[in-house]
């Protein structure tokens, strides 16, 4: 399959620099990392979550679990500097919402927060990466990105929110 032009669009409108990185078919961040030879710790697992009645994006290493509760206590950080108040229940978002809701396919999130319309998140474990692998809403493609380009031009909310698998 062929990149969305939606995609394509918005990465040429925000002057990123990227690689389409084409592989054979992949479900999870480890199998791309095992398909294209690289460390999993630089495939980003992009995990769509649902917090109280809102979604969000946890963007975490291939080689790592996420630890709901510490993403919790990170969203609620944010959420009480911003004078919000906090949120109480988190779990991933069901399949169904996303294949209505989201660009790509599910699996494959694209990272990206105006196409996504939703904050994005991301561990500090994934941001002492130079370059990341993310998701291209494709199962046989995958974006590479720099990470401190993404960071900037994504405006992220950084935390520390992995575990180990």
């Amino acid at each position: 399959m062929a990149l969305s032009k939606k995609i394509l669009k918005y990465l040429e409108d925000k002057k990123y620099k990227f690689n389409i990185i084409d592989h054979k078919t992949t479900f999870t961040a480890w199998d791309t990392a095992q398909t294209e030879k690289i460390e999993p710790k630089m495939v980003a697992k992009a995990l769509v979550m649902k917090v109280d009645n809102d979604y969000l994006l946890a963007l975490i290493s291939g080689n790592k679990n996420l630890d709901k509760q510490k993403l919790l206590k990170t969203i609620n950080a944010r959420r009480k500097k911003q004078g919000l108040k906090s949120v109480k229940k988190i779990d991933f978002a069901k399949e169904v919402w996303m294949k209505k809701n989201l660009l790509g396919k599910v699996g494959a999130t694209p990272p990206f927060a105006e196409l996504l319309k939703m904050e994005i998140f991301v561990d500090s474990l994934l941001l002492k990466n130079k370059k990341i692998y993310v998701g291209s809403g494709e199962y046989t493609e995958s974006l590479l990105l720099s990470v401190a380009e993404y960071i900037k031009k994504e405006e992220v909310i950084r935390g520390s929110f992995n575990r180990k698998k």
